[in-house]
C-alpha cells in the first residue's frame, strides 16, 4: 500500500532529508547513491532551501531509518562506505514528474506553478506550466484510496498575482500560519528597502556637501543638479 501521510506523516527532517536524496538523484547523478557525509551536507545548504536547516549526524540517520523504514530510502552498504538512495516514487505510487514536484515542494516550500516549473529545469523539463498545473491537480485530487491529496492549492496572499502549492506529505498545512509567514517576510523586505533607500539619501547628501566645499576652495561653480522630468500627468 502506497506511503499514507495522513496515518503517518514525515517530520520535517525526514521531508528534508527524502527530498535532498531526490535532488541529488537527479543534479548529481555521479555521486548518487549518497553518503550520510553528502547527505548532511545538502540538507544543510543555504541556497534552494525553505527553511536553512541545521540537521545534525544523529537527526539524518534517525530520519534516513524512518524512511527506510516507510519503504521510501534504501541503504546500500559495500565494503567501502554505506551510501542510501529514494524510493519516493515507487513507495508513495507517483510517477516521476509528480515526484519532481513534491521534491520542490519540500524543498524549497510553497510554490506557485511557474516558480516550480522554472525551479525544476535541472531535475525535469516540463513543456509549459499548464503541464505543471495538470500534475498538481492530479496531486490534489489524488483518490482516497491512494492515500488522498498530497498538495494543497493556498489562497492567494494579499499582492500576489498568483496562488501557491504547498505538499501535505508533513500533514495538513496550517494556511493562517503561512500567510502570516508571508506577510511578515513581505513588511520586513519593504522596511530593509526603506531603509536602504533612507541611506544612499543621506549618502548623496553629504556627497552634495563635499563637492560644494571642493568648488569653493577651487573657485568654480559647483556643478548643477539635474532637473527632475517635469510630470506628463
Amino acid at each position: 500500500m502506497p506511503f499514507d501521510p495522513r496515518v503517518t506523516p514525515l517530520t520535517p527532517v525526514q521531508a528534508r532529508v527524502l527530498a535532498t536524496l531526490m535532488e541529488k538523484a537527479r543534479t548529481v547523478p555521479d555521486s548518487y547513491p549518497l553518503t550520510l557525509n553528502a547527505l548532511i551536507t545538502g540538507c544543510n545548504q543555504k541556497s534552494s532551501r525553505d527553511p536553512v536547516m541545521e540537521i545534525s549526524d544523529g537527526q539524518a540517520q534517525e530520519a534516513l531509518d524512518e524512511l527506510r523504514q516507510k519503504s521510501l530510502a534504501v541503504q546500500i552498504s559495500s565494503t567501502r562506505s554505506t551510501r542510501w538512495e529514494h524510493n519516493f516514487p515507487r513507495g508513495i505510487g507517483v510517477p516521476d514528474q509528480s515526484a519532481v514536484l513534491l521534491a520542490l515542494l519540500m524543498l524549497r516550500g510553497p510554490q506557485t506553478a511557474g516558480e516550480l516549473r522554472i525551479n525544476s529545469e535541472r531535475w525535469h523539463r516540463f513543456a509549459d506550466i499548464s503541464s505543471v498545473e495538470a500534475f498538481l491537480d492530479e496531486l490534489r485530487e489524488r483518490s482516497e484510496e491512494k492515500g488522498g491529496p498530497l498538495v494543497v492549492l493556498l489562497p492567494r496572499a494579499p499582492g500576489a498575482r498568483e496562488p501557491r502549492w504547498a505538499h501535505l506529505l508533513c500533514g495538513p498545512v496550517d494556511v493562517n500560519a503561512l500567510q502570516a509567514s508571508s506577510s511578515a517576510g513581505t513588511v520586513s523586505n519593504a522596511s530593509a528597502l526603506q531603509q536602504r533607500v533612507d541611506t544612499l539619501e543621506a549618502e548623496v547628501t553629504q556627497l552634495r556637501a563635499t563637492v560644494q566645499l571642493l568648488c569653493e576652495s577651487l573657485g568654480v561653480e559647483p556643478p548643477t543638479p539635474a532637473a527632475t522630468p517635469a510630470s506628463t500627468e
